[in-house]
């Protein structure tokens, strides 16, 4: 692609990485774009897109390399000047992926059966350097497709059926070096880091508890290092810290007999590599853990839980409160890789808003709005934003936009079906430290100023509360009235209780005197039909009525008379019973002064905070007003004592 203003239908589009030539790939119906960073965002020069659509793109962890796959076969570049260094000429691949240095190109093809009978190997590992095939393998199934590698290369895991394979990548001719089977094992998840173990999930199966268990990987025949037990739980989600000493695992189920949530139930649990170190994560608002995330530093992470409104908070590694972020429309969390910033938004089907905060002061100081965004990404500096709305969850309004982390737009790349885009990845050593006092913005690109221009104005006024066509022009009934209104939704004008809607559910209509009301008729003064046969029944029943109009004028009005006390006769004696307006009201309640009153509060707020301290003993954690109701207790002592003395 040559312009980067607009892409044609179906483009991708890569952006940059600032400072250390950042460039981001986009990957759209019929294009593929590279794009390079502040401050021009101009196409990179060198490279020669595709002329047939990408079906996937990769960059290698380190940002050297990238790869993307194409109907005829795999091409290989060197990041820098978009070198074309290999093309694999094997076609219909889905899925590819690099090993963590770069040395291997992993692909996945769909499988097929072939006409001989025998297996279709559909998982290749090739040398970068040579475009060699080294190994294949047969995977039937697309998740976690790929194999496992240590950071340093010297090993590589795949789950097969229950047992864990392991291989040495510089000897792929030995086959498998090392195995270790685990019954019932669903999942597999290797950690980074110098000392590599491996956390294998066991979901729970008729009755027996779901389980994770650590090994070691270069004793996996040793007992695990650690392990843990939990029900509720079918399905996992493993986050390894980036130095591999600890891990998160949220565990989930489809269905919640509870019936609280949709969603199915979840739970989140810590635990330690070295076994030193295991307990759940205890959450104070019920509802589903929406996301969690580790900071790059790996000694925090962060955790947005609850139902909406929900809840972000920041714990450390001992699972002990650090910053509560209060409650928002938040259902994503993520650090910048400085670990200086934080990052809450609210993506789906939320309104797209983002808040940035800063990790020291814990203030937050920037609010962006990006409406309809489906992927989101730090750049490699920390310091900018790619949001992308993407195909095929959202087929309109498709492009990529570059924020900068003050709020500032600074970027706009409109494309038709993008399917993929994202930064240039960059090692955190060789991206420039991260500023202690933030610098302003750069100046926008040409393309936000077009892009201002061309979007739709917001509304001025808010569209306010829907109204049904029968009810339009009408003032809301009470019970759907909003806040706004001077209303209280689903109660009476009293506040005494819920409100029954009238007409299945419907605002009542005005001024209808028995008959249809048709919004914009005229109206008649002439009585309705409700009113006739009103006036036939009453002459039926005049008669009785007079009769018992005359007695009620006798007897006066019965319902302002006074119950009349009544006489009970108890062994001989002659006992009177009082009416109901005359009973006497219950001693004992209001009966105490103001002192006996103030010594029964104070009894009360020291049995609440005997409560607490039974809490904490059993290891709960407490909140902040908690804390400091249990710090008075010695000053509710002193005054409960004092009272005593004065009552004396």
């Amino acid at each position: 692609m040559r312009s980067t203003k607009a892409c044609a239908p179906g483009d991708e589009v890569a952006v940059p990485r600032p400072r250390v030539k950042e460039c981001n790939l986009v990957r759209a119906q019929k294009a593929l774009g590279l794009v390079g960073g502040t401050p021009d965002y101009e196409s990179v020069s060198g490279f020669e897109a595709p002329e047939v659509a990408a079906r996937t793109y990769q960059y290698s962890a380190d940002g050297r390399l990238f790869a993307y796959a194409i109907p005829s076969g795999v091409r290989i570049h060197q990041a820098e000047g978009a070198v074309l260094l290999q093309e694999l000429l094997i076609p219909n691949v889905v899925e590819l992926n690099f090993s963590p240095r770069g040395t291997y190109l992993s692909i996945w093809e769909r499988p097929v059966k072939l006409e001989d009978g025998a297996q279709h190997k559909n998982l290749r590992v090739f040398s970068v350097s040579t475009g060699d095939e080294l190994i294949s393998f047969t995977q039937k199934t697309q998740d976690g497709w790929d194999l496992q590698y240590t950071i340093s290369e010297s090993h590589a895991i795949r789950l097969v059926g229950q047992e864990i394979q392991v291989y040495s990548p510089a000897e792929w001719g030995k086959g498998i070096v090392d195995k270790l089977r685990v019954e019932g094992a669903s999942s597999v998840t290797l950690s980074p880091g110098l000392n590599p173990s491996v956390a294998v999930f066991v979901p729970e199966k008729k009755g027996q508890p779901a389980s994770v268990k650590i090994f070691s990987l270069l004793n996996l025949a040793a007992v695990p290092t650690c392990q843990k037990t939990f029900f509720k739980a079918e399905k996992s989600q493993i986050k390894w810290n980036t130095l591999g000493t600890q891990v998160l695992v949220l565990t989930h189920t489809d269905v919640d007999n509870t019936n609280k949530s949709y969603y199915g139930q979840t739970g989140l649990y810590l635990l330690s590599a070295a076994g030193n170190f295991d307990c759940r994560v205890s959450l104070d608002k019920e509802g589903p853990v929406h996301d969690f995330a580790w900071s790059p530093n790996s000694k925090e992470f962060g955790v947005i839980y609850g139902f909406m409104p929900a809840k972000a908070m920041l714990f450390d590694q001992r699972v002990r409160t650090l910053h509560d972020f209060g409650s928002s429309f938040y259902n994503f969390i993520s650090f910048n890789p400085q670990s200086r910033l934080i990052l809450l938004a609210g993506f789906g089907n939320l309104a797209g808003k983002i808040d940035i905060f800063d990790r020291r002061s814990l203030t937050k100081f920037s609010t962006i709005d990006a409406s309809n965004t489906s992927h989101c990404e730090w750049s490699p500096d920390g310091k900018f934003l790619l949001t992308a709305t993407l195909s095929p969850r959202l087929r309109v309004d498709n492009g990529i936009k570059i924020w900068y982390i003050l709020g500032q737009l600074v970027h706009v790349q409109e494309c038709e079906e993008l399917y993929q885009a994202g930064w240039r990845p960059a090692l955190i050593d060789a991206s420039p430290p991260f500023p202690q006092v933030i610098p302003p913005p750069p100046s926008p690109s040409a393309s936000v100023q077009t892009h201002a221009a061309l979007a739709k104005p917001a509304p001025s006024k808010p569209a306010g509360t829907y109204r049904p066509p029968g009810a339009r022009g009408q003032g809301a009934s009470l019970v759907y009235k909003r806040d706004e209104e001077g209303g209280s939704p689903g109660r009476t004008p009293g506040g005494s209780g819920a409100a029954t809607p009238t007409r299945q559910g419907r605002s009542p209509a005005p001024h209808t005197n028995g008959r249809r009301y048709v919004p914009g008729a005229a109206t008649s003064p002439s009585p309705g039909p409700d009113a006739e046969r009103g006036a036939k029944a009453r002459k039926r029943k005049g008669g009785k009525d007079k009769e018992k109009g005359e007695k009620k004028d006798q007897n006066g009005d019965k319902g302002a008379a006074t119950p009349p006390a009544l006489e009970v006769k108890t062994n001989g004696a002659l006992l009177t019973v009082p009416g109901a307006e005359s009973v006497p009201p219950t001693p004992g309640v209001d009966s105490l002064d103001p002192v006996q009153k103030k010594i029964r509060n104070l009894n009360k707020k020291l049995k609440a905070i005997d409560e607490l301290k039974e809490k904490a003993g059993r290891g709960e954690r407490l909140e902040a007003t908690q804390l400091k109701k249990i710090e008075s207790e010695a000053d509710i002592r002193k005054e409960l004592s004092s009272l005593s003395l004065s009552e004396s």
